[in-house]
């Protein structure tokens, strides 16, 4: 060993000549597309996560078609499983082709369970791949074309099982429709876990998230009251209802199948009550109309939900309904005001509790900051309605029931007119009935008095 002279640096402890550690293993660094340990490959991931969405969103369809099937000797094993891969194609907006003529109308049931499983699909695959958190639009993006492509895959081999020894589906149309509507609902979910919803909610403007979010109040408000109002309209044809059901000669299990087939279209029902409360109304077969103001029908299927339709125009009392849409939208227009006034206050820990408080804190908000949120809450509402009047529709064979649901873009129109100018009315209402409390009526507010604002020019100060 060689003596350390004073000049020559003193090595540390457990270091080589070289500089290399003693006793310590390199731990190479992960090659490029090779996922760290303990994270899932991307397509490893996507494909587990879209394969247990179809499948969770599948098995209640199967077990619904299948045992009514299999309870009243209908058919095999395999003729049940396959009328459960028709009714989950159907629910997914995939058209079958049958000897009746092509049947799209879609259970938006069914469709509601699709896209929420699909939304947890894109959650655990960004978890699986360690992208929680990580706030990259590419991330979030990548999963949800992953996860869309391993669904578009599945719509496909369900589609060509179908076509074997069924209805006849295209293979194409499903592998389309399913990448699409997976690589969406994905995309919500993997947004959400990896933090870009946050970004995009800083980096937008104020008036456009405020906007946005009483677009959405506003339309949901409207699909809840045509909920209760198609719950109402079965409720009192429920003998109607009843005689239908008991006209299909089924047995027990098949009457049960039944209802439950008509709860599935239950959302449905409740667009279309929207829509006959917004005034376009909607269809149920070739040249029919259901409005307000008229109710043309011809003979109609057996369908236990149809018993709820309206038998003449609205008169009377009935005619306070066409005021739900104006009411509801506004209500979106008074939340839209307390909110801007809670944050105003400083936010909901800051909230006011006194009459006077809460005057103040609505005068603290200007009009623009309040009007431009309330006119853009029509066209987020009218989106919303015409996307669900839209997938709501479709025929349920050939002939005369070639067309059934309302028109989209009618309905997209009326409700971003009535949503906007009701929202614009609720939202200014809100603030000029909630006036500040002053000293005199002259002066400035108590909120301003406490912040030390400086009187207006030309009239004398109060504190001296």
């Amino acid at each position: 060993m060689s003596p350390v002279t004073p000049d020559q640096p003193r090595r540390p402890a457990g270091v080589a000549a070289d500089g290399r550690p003693i006793g310590r293993t390199r731990v190479p660094a992960p090659r490029s597309g090779e996922a760290p340990r303990g994270r899932a490959p991307l397509p490893v991931a996507a494909g587990v996560a879209a394969a247990w969405a179809a499948l969770t969103s599948w098995l209640p369809v199967a077990l619904v078609l299948g045992l009514a099937q299999l309870s009243e000797d209908a058919g095999s094993l395999p003729g049940a499983l396959r009328a459960g891969l028709a009714g989950w194609l159907l629910g997914h907006g995939v058209p079958l082709q049958t000897s009746a003529g092509p049947l799209g109308l879609a259970p938006l049931a069914l469709t509601a369970l699709a896209v929420w499983r699909l939304t947890r699909a894109g959650v655990h695959a960004s978890r699986a791949i360690g992208a929680r958190g990580g706030r990259s639009p590419r991330q979030a993006l990548t999963v949800a074309v992953a996860v869309g492509i391993g669904y578009a895959l599945l719509g496909a081999l369900a589609a060509v099982a179908v076509s074997a020894g069924g209805p006849r589906v295209s293979p194409v149309r499903a592998g389309l429709t399913f990448a699409l509507l997976g690589t969406l609902a994905a995309l919500v979910g993997a947004v959400r876990t990896t933090g870009v919803w946050v970004l995009l909610a800083r980096r937008s403007a104020p008036p456009l998230r405020d906007g946005v979010r009483t677009g959405l109040v506003a339309g949901l408000l409207l699909l809840g009251t045509g909920a209760g109002a198609a719950g109402l309209a079965v409720a009192t044809g429920g003998g109607d209802a009843a005689d239908l059901i008991g006209a299909y000669r089924t047995g027990v299990a098949g009457q049960a199948g039944i209802t439950l087939v008509s709860l599935a279209y239950a959302p449905n029902a409740s667009v279309w009550s929207a829509s006959y409360l917004l005034g376009p109304g909607f269809a149920v077969g070739t040249d029919t109309a259901v409005r307000t103001s008229e109710v043309s029908v011809g003979a109609l299927p057996a369908v236990p939900l149809l018993a709820g339709l309206p038998r003449g125009p609205m008169d009377g009392l009935g005619a306070g309904l066409l005021a739900v849409p104006v009411l509801a939208g506004m209500a979106a227009g008074w939340l839209l005001a307390r909110r801007l006034a809670r944050s105003a206050a400083g936010g909901r820990a800051a909230a006011p509790t006194r009459r006077s408080d809460r005057a103040e804190a609505a005068s603290a908000v200007g009009w623009p900051a309040l009007l431009v949120p309330a006119a853009l809450a029509g066209p987020v509402a009218g989106v919303l309605l015409g996307v669900a009047a839209a997938i709501s529709g479709g025929p349920l064979g050939g002939g005369r029931l070639a067309e059934i649901g309302p028109v989209w873009w009618q309905v997209a129109g009326v409700a971003t007119a009535v949503v906007a100018v009701s929202a614009l009315l609720g939202a200014a209402a809100t603030r000029l009935l909630t006036r500040p409390v002053g000293t005199g009526g002259r002066g400035r507010t108590r909120a301003e008095q406490a912040r030390g604002a400086p009187d207006a020019p030309g009239r004398p100060s109060r504190t001296g």
